[in-house]
């Protein structure tokens, strides 16, 4: 008889899995003689897990904290990834990223691109962009720009290719500048850079190259959000930062992460993910999900579409020849 199908799949040893992560992230220091860990802390949950493992395996005087909050974070960022350090008790930096940010063009360059689609955007107006229920139908889903006018008003527009890809690549300037400063701490400290992706992310391209996608160690990449969800229970990271909904906290609307890329709540990502990678079938994941069989063969294909589109980002730089290991002889 076939197994129920449910979230307890993803159930597991917190314990056993912190002494794994550990054993990894003290063998991989000690491999690379390095003497301990930066851990960018945003307030959300990937970040405080992150942090709290690094801790767990290498002591609180040997992680150190950046908090990057820029002009269109949310307002309780800082608060809460202060109230991270301060209950693991680690040394941490605040740099305000803004001022980089606003000599590099990055919010200049993505007002241009919005104007390209909504022509009287302004430096007084917000925005974020989203994209449509993959659960929904099976029309193809582009991306649109949310705006909100100085008097409250809000209204949709759909992005054309070139002003969407030009957002984004302006929006990069945030990841790619926390992760140079990240760097400088690693390399004045003799640190290595801890990523913070979880497995969902990790797998699906929800990162960006040479930003938060860069990394020494991933602790929590192999990691279902669920499982690093019950990681921050086990660990007692602060219990307003677990309670707190994921958010891309990019743009200056807030911005769930469903809405920008995943579609889905985390709970059911997670289940289809799992679904998908052990072969279960779509009439166990539809009940267990709630979603219909048809909806769950979307979101699959959903996932299996962001695999092959977001291949790039996973390669490492192509080489023309191959460069062999010079012998001893």
């Amino acid at each position: 008889m076939a197994l129920a199908f449910g979230p307890d799949v993803l159930d597991f040893d917190e314990e056993a899995e912190v002494a794994r992560v550990t054993v990894m992230l003290r063998d991989y220091l000690v491999r690379n003689k390095r003497k301990g860990a930066v851990v960018a802390v945003s307030g959300g949950i990937d970040s405080s897990v992150v942090a709290a493992l690094c801790v767990r395996a290498l002591g609180s005087e040997r992680v150190f904290g950046l908090h990057m909050p820029e002009a269109e974070s949310a307002e309780e960022t800082l608060e809460l990834s202060t109230s991270l350090t301060d209950a693991l008790g680690i040394d941490s930096v605040h740099e305000d990223i803004s001022p980089i940010l606003e000599a590099a063009g990055c919010y200049r360059r993505r007002d241009d691109a919005i104007r390209r689609v909504v022509p009287d955007y302004g430096p007084d107006h917000k925005s974020k962009i989203v994209l449509p229920s993959v659960v929904d139908s099976d029309s193809l889903r582009l991306y649109s720009v949310v705006v909100q006018a100085p008097d409250g008003t809000r209204s949709t527009h759909r992005l054309t290719v070139d002003a969407y890809l030009e957002i984004v690549a302006a929006t990069n300037f945030k990841q790619r500048t926390r992760k140079m400063l990240e760097y400088f701490h690693a390399d004045r400290l003799n640190y290595v850079v801890a990523g913070t992706p979880n497995r969902l992310e990790y797998d699906q391209g929800f990162f960006v190259k040479l930003g938060d996608g860069s990394a020494d160690v991933k602790p929590i990449a192999h990691l279902y959000k669920t499982q690093v969800y019950a990681l921050a229970a086990y660990l007692g990271v602060p219990k307003e930062i677990q309670e707190r909904p994921s958010t891309t906290d990019t743009y200056s609307l807030p911005q769930s992460q469903e809405e920008f890329y995943f579609s889905l709540p985390y709970p059911r990502m997670d289940l289809c993910l799992y679904a998908l990678n052990h072969g279960v079938p779509t009439k166990s994941v539809a009940e267990a999900t709630g979603l219909t069989t048809e909806q769950v063969e979307r979101v699959f294909r959903d996932i299996e579409q962001k695999r092959r589109t977001t291949a790039y980002m996973h390669e490492p730089p192509a080489l023309a020849a191959p460069i062999e290991e010079v012998g001893h002889h």
